[in-house]
């Protein structure tokens, strides 16, 4: 379904939970975007299953309550992410994570396996170890597809330092996925 399209269905959905507590529209809202909602905070929770799933619950929880106050500014699944990113990142102060500490021990940096071919764990892997403010642009924009605009949104930082932050982010994981191999 085209986005124009999907932006419109949403507000169909919205205001028919809205108007009539339709079960049908919130299920409707949920199938379609809990996966992708779901993918990004298993990622930005570093793989733990069992927070990610607390903080998803969470999030799709405070979204019902708080479907009225969906603007329409952005895409609902913006306005989604947004609501888990800010349980995942309780999630992550719950555990006792500071704001910028990588999910992981740096000790156990990520290498190259021999011949510069990376898998999807080792990538996983070390988008985890990231810093979490820099994890989050770097998921938001390289994997989600949002735009500096949409993401200084999300996380109240001016589009200058999203685009800064995901530099960062880049570098460091292009060094996290290369360390230890020669050939780079």
């Amino acid at each position: 379904m085209q986005t124009a399209e999907r932006t419109e269905r949403d507000r169909v959905l919205v205001r028919s939970f809205l108007e009539d507590r339709s079960e049908t529209a919130f299920r409707e809202l949920y199938r379609v975007h809990a996966p992708a909602v779901y993918a990004f905070t298993v990622r930005y929770l570093g793989g733990n299953r069992r927070e990610a799933d607390d903080a998803f619950q969470e999030a799709w929880l405070r979204a019902a309550v708080k479907l009225n106050t969906f603007r329409g500014d952005a895409s609902l699944r913006t306005w989604l992410t947004g609501i888990a990113l800010n349980c995942a990142r309780e999630a992550v102060r719950r555990a006792g994570r500071g704001p910028e500490a990588p999910m992981d021990e740096p000790a156990l940096a990520v290498t190259a396996p021999a011949r510069g071919r990376i898998d999807r764990f080792d990538l996983e892997r070390a988008i985890a170890g990231l810093p979490e403010g820099t994890r989050a642009v770097l998921l938001l924009h390289d994997v989600e597809g949002y735009t500096h605009d949409e993401i200084g949104r999300l996380l109240s930082i001016p589009p200058g330092t999203c685009k800064s932050r995901l530099s960062r982010a880049r570098g460091a994981l292009r060094a996290r996925l290369t360390q230890g191999d020669p050939a780079s």
